[in-house]
């Protein structure tokens, strides 16, 4: 862990049996950046992500967010400390409304408990005030709001990226793991996310994005870290990705 590392592992390893997915990765993401995570499938990306994330506990490691340590947290606990992430299959709640979605990402919320929902009226009614505000100032942001009231369901693979990222927002991130957002998104609705990214980012929200496009890495990320085996092959920048011999010919589909 470094200083300045908004978000940082030392030594993370996950073991599945006899198969070892992540081996001692150690990295170090500075805040404001765009960090893109590539590496061919089976390279350990996901399982990366999912143990920063708290969806999976490291066999050993440890995960730091701001400088305090976060290893083992559950989802929600990190939410409420500033890190998201959005899932390559977007996992929204198919029958609920678009809004609806984005109001219910926010953990801990009054109404979640039956003394909240019995007792606690006004104050139910403000936050859902409140979260109904912010929610729909975020799919405007995102360009859903004529969405708003649609199942979510019923909305096309790239609105379910776009909305993936309005529900992350809920939480105000400082970081963002993005699991390959560009995938089976329409030009058009990838350009509107690209535009969003780099927006939030020129605002100081970092981002983190596991992503098969290399167009897309390589226009938009600044660093590239690169795994094989589970192992850290390459970190570096863009350009210097771009004449990596390993990476030409293992990654990047060009002869070394």
């Amino acid at each position: 862990m470094t200083a300045d590392a908004i978000l940082s592992t030392s030594g993370l390893t996950r073991d599945f049996h006899s198969f070892r997915a992540v081996d001692g990765v150690s990295l170090n993401i500075r805040p404001g950046s765009i960090t893109g995570l590539i590496g061919p499938n089976g390279a350990g990306k996901t399982t990366l992500f999912n143990m920063i994330a708290g969806a999976l506990r490291p066999s050993s490691g440890q995960v730091f967010l701001a400088g305090a340590e976060i290893t083992g947290l559950p989802p929600e606990a990190l939410f409420a400390r500033g890190l998201a992430r959005t899932f390559q299959i977007p996992r929204p709640f198919r029958r609920m409304t678009v809004l609806e979605n984005v109001m219910l990402a926010p953990p801990a919320q009054v109404g979640e408990t039956i003394i909240g929902a019995l007792f606690r009226r006004r104050a139910l009614q403000e936050e859902e005030s409140r979260l109904r505000d912010k929610a729909m100032a975020i799919l405007e942001f995102m360009t859903l709001a004529g969405l708003a009231d649609q199942p979510a369901g019923k909305i096309s693979g790239g609105q379910m990226k776009l909305l993936e990222l309005a529900r992350a927002l809920m939480g105000d991130p400082k970081v963002i793991l993005l699991d390959e957002p560009a995938a089976g998104v329409n030009p058009s609705l990838t350009r509107i996310l690209i535009e969003r990214i780099e927006e939030l980012n020129r605002k100081g929200t970092t981002f983190v994005i596991v992503e098969h496009d290399m167009d897309f890495v390589m226009r938009h990320c600044d660093p590239v870290i690169a795994l094989a085996e589970g192992r850290i092959v390459f970190e570096g920048t863009a350009n210097e990705a771009r004449v990596n011999p390993l990476l030409l010919d293992a990654y990047l589909g060009a002869s070394a």
